[in-house]
């Protein structure tokens, strides 16, 4: 952690709704007048799309399961060691991931690649990073809970991510971890609306990844500063037959803290409409009322990054 370049990391798997997250953060930024730099962890991906198309055909004849949950697609020591250098000097090196034709016409690389890796722009105060592995430590205790950890050890082992600890450097760390039905519902909608496969197909997927999900995604939600999980009010209990995602006003947010110290309960609560405690450390808002609370919440913490900035710097 550090006072001159501090990290925000929002973390969670694919279609949890980090880029909500994300958009929120923009505000608060530009309201408080900081210059962020944004970072996408798809950035970290280690395959393009069609390379891990060809391991993932390769995979199914081996009876593997790959996905992009999982160190064999991902730099995990690239990543802890960009978050360890922007922390020491406000740089790093990094690079974009196209997700789609108009992102790569802005990019001007072809969709489903990279651009060539480049230092962060100067002038930054702090760094935004938005992914799936901002709070990732190998080697948590689910591999010693569930011994069907073996072969995610073994490629930790092989690949070199043994130790890694990216958490460690983050000031500020978010998980967001809707109800599992939910966040299958959220991704099965997402896929089919984009046209990247079907229904049947995001349910592969979904098995597919379990098994890194549980070791590489779940752990990371036992770090996190403050989690942010939407419940549906509404009937999920079969996601794979679901019509719709359900709305804000079909779902709170439940809001968990883990240092109870850091906040002022009783000011959060009289500003967040129909905010409520259910227990010392978890408040439940309306789903709508969820960017309003971020504000309240995370602002004056941000603010206080800036004031500590402001100081180190001033002492060089």
């Amino acid at each position: 952690m550090s006072k001159h370049y501090p990290i925000v990391a929002v973390t969670g798997s694919a279609g949890a709704g980090l880029s909500t997250i994300r958009h929120a953060f923009k505000f608060i930024f530009q309201r408080l007048g900081i210059q962020p730099a944004i970072v996408h962890g798809d950035g970290f991906r280690r395959y393009t799309e069609r390379q891990f198309a060809a391991l993932l055909d390769e995979a199914r004849g081996s009876g593997r399961r790959i996905s992009w949950f999982g160190p064999e697609c991902n730099h995990f020591p690239e990543l802890e060691a960009f978050f360890k250098t922007y922390g020491e000097c406000g740089s790093g090196v990094y690079r974009q991931y196209a997700h789609n034709a108009d992102h790569a016409q802005e990019l001007g690389v072809p969709a489903g690649e990279f651009t060539p890796w480049k230092p962060l722009p100067p002038g930054r105060d702090l760094l935004f990073y938005e992914g799936q592995h901002g709070g990732l430590v190998a080697n948590t205790w689910t591999r010693r809970k569930l011994d069907s950890s073996h072969f995610s050890s073994e490629i930790d082992r092989r690949i070199g991510t043994q130790g890694i600890d990216v958490a460690q450097h983050v000031d500020l760390l978010i998980g967001v971890a809707p109800a599992i039905n939910l966040e299958w519902i959220q991704k099965i909608h997402r896929d089919c609306e984009k046209g990247a496969c079907s229904a049947e197909e995001s349910l592969e997927t979904i098995l597919r990844r379990m098994d890194d999900y549980i070791h590489y995604i779940v752990p990371q939600f036992g770090l996190t500063d403050i989690n942010i999980q939407r419940m549906p009010l509404v009937d999920t209990s079969n996601p794979f037959i679901a019509r719709d995602v359900p709305v804000a006003e079909e779902s709170i947010c439940i809001l968990h803290f883990r240092d109870r110290k850091r906040h002022d309960f009783p000011s959060l609560l009289k500003r967040i409409p129909g905010a409520r405690m259910s227990r010392p450390s978890t408040m439940v808002i309306p789903s709508g009322k969820l960017r309003l609370a971020l504000e309240v919440i995370c602002a004056p913490i941000l603010a206080k990054f800036m004031d500590a900035r402001r100081e180190a710097l001033a002492r060089g």
